[in-house]
């Protein structure tokens, strides 16, 4: 088991039963307790358990939404990997537009001082990234920004992306399967990735595999919307195989 789908697991257990410890935990996913301690530290963090002597108890949230907190927290080793490997899909000297997420937010992390490029973003932290880069044309797309994924949405975002054609999309998904497509938990925020799909050539979707199999209230696309997508390793054959099937292109970080 990676590091993401275990504290995603230990956050589970800890709400259901209101406290967790640390060598219970070792012994159950066969790990260190060294292991344990960082999760939980990890989880800390982003304020999703509370650090107790021996364990953790949950910190009382009851949010279906994971913040972007909690996703840095959960999927980092799978979330640096995958940004690298999108480094190759960047088109020299061309255009793409950055969604929101903790993942592209890593990828724009990752870009070149020196690189060359038109970004175009209504993701605050992506743009926070590419600030300082001077090689890059920044556009930062406006709109009511959700506290939650500090992302802009409503008219003013879905206008943006209307008015532009983009080389390439890099874009996020809460959850994803073959057959349900590519989903998250907000309609508005739903309607700027339909929008974004739709102002790019191509479009490269960066998920993390503890995303595949979830389906969330706001579809906004299909595989049939998705050139390629890359995951870690850690995604089941089955669903690959499926996505293939799909006409998507899988690479695996």
């Amino acid at each position: 088991m990676y590091a993401p789908e275990r504290r995603q697991e230990i956050l589970r257990l800890a709400r259901m039963a209101g406290r967790v410890d640390v060598l219970s935990l070792a012994d159950q996913f066969r790990v260190t307790a060294e292991t344990v301690r960082r999760d939980l530290k990890a989880l800390d963090r982003a304020g999703l358990v509370r650090r107790v002597h021996g364990g953790a108890i949950p910190a009382g949230r009851l949010d279906f939404e994971p913040d972007l907190t909690e996703h840095e927290a959960t999927a980092a080793d799978g979330s640096d990997r995958i940004a690298a490997a999108a480094l190759a899909e960047l088109p020299e000297g061309g255009s793409v537009v950055l969604d929101a997420g903790s993942t592209v937010a890593r990828l724009a992390a990752a870009i070149p001082v020196d690189a060359a490029l038109t970004v175009v973003t209504h993701a605050l932290p992506v743009a926070a990234r590419l600030a300082g880069h001077t090689g890059v044309d920044l556009h930062l797309v406006g709109g009511r920004v959700r506290h939650r994924t500090r992302a802009a949405v409503d008219a003013w975002a879905l206008r943006a992306y209307a008015e532009i054609r983009a080389d390439v999309l890099f874009l996020a998904a809460d959850g994803f399967t073959a057959d349900g497509g590519l989903t998250t938990p907000d309609l508005a925020e739903a309607a700027v990735k339909r929008a974004a799909v739709a102002a790019a050539r191509r479009v490269v979707l960066l998920a993390d595999s503890a995303k595949a199999g979830q389906e969330h209230f706001a579809r906004f696309g299909s595989f049939a919307d998705v050139d390629l997508l890359i995951t870690d390793s850690g995604l089941d054959p089955a669903r690959k195989a499926a996505i293939e099937a799909a006409g998507t292109e899988v690479a695996l970080a």
